[in-house]
């Protein structure tokens, strides 16, 4: 199953919480997940520096234990939201039957 996890900024934190240890540690766990298939896409965005992750999981609760194995997420430095996605099946209306 898909999900799309969107970085969320954790109010009120010291950014120099955000040391270089943590963040290589943060790196390295990020790049296990890439290596299991569970991160299938990981970036940042433009507008802002936080995280949009495409993963694929079994479940919701596997998604979210896979996101809580971060050192960021596991220090309180950041935080995500989680969407289950489903297939687009709107084309349907176009050249299918109505269900």
């Amino acid at each position: 199953m898909k999900f799309l996890a969107l970085e969320n900024e954790v109010p009120d934190i010291d950014e120099n919480r955000f040391t270089q240890d943590i963040l290589r540690r943060e790196s390295a766990q990020a790049w296990e997940l890439m290596q299991q298939g569970i991160f299938r896409e990981i970036y940042f965005r433009s507008d802002r520096q936080e995280a949009v992750i495409m993963m694929e999981c079994d479940s919701l609760p596997a998604a979210r234990e896979a996101l809580n194995s971060l050192p960021l997420m596991q220090a309180g430095l950041i935080a995500f939201d989680v969407a289950p996605l489903v297939p687009y099946n709107g084309f349907a209306r176009l050249f299918g039957s109505p269900s």
